[in-house]
């Protein structure tokens, strides 16, 4: 469990009134003191989150939120940051005072939920304060964090309700390179050591590709591009794939052989993620942008930048050499992403691999809706590289 990163983590949040008893039920659950619980109204302030283990789905991350009914002055931060984690969130349960009717804060919760596909659960806390006996339809209950009455059963029907879910929406894809390497097939992954890798160790999405093919038994080399020449050559036979970062497309291109497919790990990424048609069409748009306008660069971890980042100066530059334009650019990083979107003639996204699927379909989502164009670094460097039909032609068979 405590192996496994938190984006692979399925989100298990929990929303309420102030004094609704979510801290209480998210301790009674854990069985341990994660939240302050306080009859004073407003003790949460910042989500506050924990990794379990809850079976049969595995590992989940449970998030308990501000009230959101809350009035202390710092009640406008705490509802965005509440809003937040609702973006990112896999199953919500919305938890209620037994001993109180649904509030209109509770109705607009849930009316939030279905606006965004979030799967939910109705929780009425305090049960011990209500001795009448109730039988509640599907996806509520009833339970006591003083107690323990119900908090076996919520646990069930939490699992329930999320796998319930999975068979109603289920993913394209089972993993990143999922029918694109079969039993046996050889695949060279091209990955540069430079000052930007980290030391002793290979970034995520290198690590979940070999991860991916080794659960297809391909036959994986992985190879620095000084060594791709020296790794076609030993082999008896041309390679099934090469997936290559994004950074080194325009060294790759020239060696590896043309009937040779040839990606790279952020499209895989966006075709894993769902949002490889939307980042096709956004990149379009590159060519249209004018003097003056403002490309949004986002990124969905948080790294201490050095000289060359790919997001604040490499990317830029490559984008104004390409456009001959130009331009202002804006930057996010981690789980900072503007509502507001207007002002951005472009939106160009990572990869996504620190950010879990709601998330990035959250923020594409957005977009869509506002108008504005999103594509992704991947698709961006093999565009300005001149090689996009290539890289993306046998993925999307």
């Amino acid at each position: 469990m405590n192996n496994t990163s938190s984006v692979e983590r399925i989100n298990i949040s929990f929303f309420g009134a102030v004094n609704s008893g979510k801290s209480s039920l998210m301790n009674a659950i854990t069985a341990q003191e994660i939240s302050i619980v306080s009859d004073i109204k407003g003790t949460t302030t910042d989500p506050v989150r924990k990794a379990v283990e809850l079976l049969p789905i595995g590992a989940v991350m449970l998030y308990d939120t501000a009230g959101f009914d809350d009035e202390s002055p710092a009640s406008e931060l705490r509802m965005k940051k509440t809003k937040e984690i609702l973006r990112i969130t896999d199953l919500a349960v919305l938890v209620t005072d037994i001993t109180s009717e649904m509030s209109n804060s509770d109705n607009d919760m849930l009316e939030a939920f279905k606006q965004q596909g979030i799967p939910y659960i109705i929780v009425h806390s305090k049960a011990d304060l209500n001795q009448q006996k109730k039988i509640y339809p599907y996806g509520e209950a009833a339970v006591s964090s003083k107690t323990g009455s119900g908090i076996e059963e919520l646990k069930e029907l939490i699992c329930s309700v999320y796998l319930k879910s999975l068979d109603e929406n289920k993913p394209l894809y089972k993993n990143v390179t999922d029918g694109l390497a079969a039993h046996k097939s050889v695949v060279i992954l091209v990955t540069p050591i430079d000052a930007s890798a980290p030391k002793g160790r290979l970034i995520l999405p290198q690590v979940q590709t070999i991860r991916s093919l080794l659960d297809s038994f391909a036959v994986t080399m992985t190879v620095q591009p000084s060594e791709l020449s020296t790794a076609l050559e030993i082999l008896c036979r041309k390679p099934d794939l090469v997936i290559t970062d994004s950074q080194a497309f325009s060294y790759v291109k020239d060696i590896v052989p043309n009937d040779v497919p040839l990606t790279s790990f952020s499209i895989l990424f966006a075709r894993y993620k769902g949002m490889l048609p939307q980042v096709l069409e956004g990149i379009r748009s590159l060519k249209y942008v004018n003097d003056g306008e403002c490309i949004l660069i986002s990124e969905g971890c948080t790294h201490h930048r050095q000289c060359g980042d790919i997001a604040r100066d490499k990317l830029p530059l490559w984008i104004e050499n390409f456009t001959k334009k130009k331009l202002n650019f804006e930057f996010t990083s981690g789980g900072t992403f503007p509502e507001d979107l207007r002002k951005y003639a472009l939106i160009v996204h990572c990869g996504g691999c620190m950010l879990s699927s709601r998330e990035i379909d959250y923020r594409r989502r957005l977009a869509k809706s506002q108008g504005i164009p999103f594509t992704n670094y991947g698709i961006l460097i093999s565009a300005i590289n001149g090689m996009l039909e290539r890289s993306i032609r046998f993925i999307q068979k």
